[in-house]
Parts: C-alpha cells; sequence; structure tokens
C-alpha cells in the first residue's frame, strides 16, 4: 500500500514539475495580417481587443508606441490578455510612403519594423519635408507609387527597411504593388465616425476618448487588460 502511494507521489511531483517547467506562449510572436491589410498582434481569443488608428507622420503617434510598449506589448499583449490591431490612417503622400514599407514587412517582422518607423521619425520625417519642399514640383509627374518611392529614399525610410531585413527587391515589389496601396488608402476611406484624428483607439467596439496611453491604459485595465 505504502509501495502504491509512494508511485502516486512520484507521479504528481512529476507532473508538477512539468507543468511548472512548461514555457508560458509570448502572444507577441503571433501576427496576422487581416485582408484589409491591418495587422493584428495577439492572442485571437484575447477578452481585450483593441484597435489602434495611426500615422507615420503623426508626432503623437510616435509618443504613444515609446510610452506604452512596456506595458501594452510586453505584458497585455505578451500575456494573451489583449489583442493589438493596427490600422492606418493616412494623413500625406509622406506617411502614405511609410505605410507602403511598414506593410513591406512579413507579418513576423511588423511590429519591429513599424516601432523602428515611429522611433527614427524625427529624423526621416525632416529629410522627407527637405526633400518634399526640393523636389515636390517635379515629384507631381510621377506616377503615384514612383512619387512614394522617391519619399521613402529621399527620407531614409527604405535604409530603415533594408535595415530589418527588406532585400531591395522586396522594396522594390512594394513600391510596384497597386493592390496593397489600394487597400492601405481603404483602411483610411473606412475609418469609423468619431475618428477623427490620431493616434485614435477602439476597446471591444468603443471609441477611447482621448489620445494618449495615460487615458487609454486605464480603460484596458478596466475591460480585463493585464
Amino acid at each position: 500500500m505504502m509501495g502504491r502511494y509512494c508511485r502516486l507521489l512520484l507521479i504528481l511531483i512529476g507532473f508538477a514539475a512539468l507543468t511548472a517547467a512548461a514555457p508560458v506562449r509570448d502572444w507577441r510572436a503571433h501576427v496576422v495580417k487581416l485582408p484589409s491589410g491591418a495587422y493584428v498582434v495577439g492572442n485571437p481569443a484575447a477578452r481585450v481587443k483593441l484597435v489602434e488608428y495611426a500615422s507615420y507622420t503623426c508626432p503623437h503617434c510616435a509618443a504613444f508606441v515609446a510610452e506604452s510598449e512596456p506595458v501594452l506589448l510586453r505584458q497585455m499583449v505578451r500575456s494573451g490578455s489583449t489583442s493589438w490591431e493596427f490600422r492606418n490612417l493616412i494623413r500625406d503622400r509622406i506617411d502614405l510612403s511609410a505605410a507602403v514599407l511598414a506593410h513591406c514587412a512579413p507579418p513576423a517582422g511588423f511590429v519591429a519594423l513599424n516601432g523602428a518607423i515611429f522611433a527614427q521619425q524625427p529624423g526621416w520625417l525632416d529629410r522627407a519635408m527637405d526633400f518634399q519642399q526640393a523636389n515636390g514640383a517635379r515629384l507631381q509627374m510621377y506616377p503615384t507609387l514612383a512619387q512614394l518611392r522617391a519619399y521613402a529614399d529621399g527620407a531614409g525610410l527604405t535604409a530603415i527597411g533594408r535595415s530589418h531585413g527588406l532585400s531591395d527587391a522586396r522594396i522594390d515589389a512594394c513600391y510596384a504593388d497597386q493592390a496593397e496601396l489600394d487597400r492601405i488608402t481603404a483602411m483610411t476611406a473606412a475609418v469609423p465616425v468619431g475618428v477623427v484624428g490620431t493616434p485614435a483607439f477602439v476597446v471591444n467596439g468603443k471609441l477611447v476618448t482621448g489620445a494618449n496611453w495615460a487615458t487609454l491604459q486605464p480603460a484596458l485595465v478596466a475591460t480585463g487588460a493585464k
């Protein structure tokens, strides 16, 4: 009897050890690109579903990325309690040029490239505006995709893409992809009523007033984000 009890105890201890040693899934690695062109990061069954509308030329959007990442991505999305969907709300040609580059990333590389574009925004945006001032009239004669590629090269955006693993052939293909360009611009056309600027946030279908992390974080926690 004692021998049977000991064997059972050993089995239970072993099971507990295996359970304790099982790695916790990092849901940031689960990234899906939707037919609309939007990227969704995190657990598809997450209790909290965050949709962000953002523009690459928006300084407030860049500030949001820097402020929110330690909690939003490294905790809430990582844990599986929250999913984050990124949608473009295009403000200008420079923004559209950056969006084309971001959409060049495969799903697994989107979070890193998106973050890098926002983190380096002050530098490439200044260069893009200088480039536009010097070349704007000439660029008007180019087809749209050729204009966007010129902005990307002039601003240094394509260099950011290369530093994140995009080949020259891949970048060339992205700036020749009319279907993807149409998907990006369609996201802006489909922005819901109430979204009038960037960044804007929708949590479980409800628009959150305020456009910063200090306002959004309590709304996420109240909905169940951990």
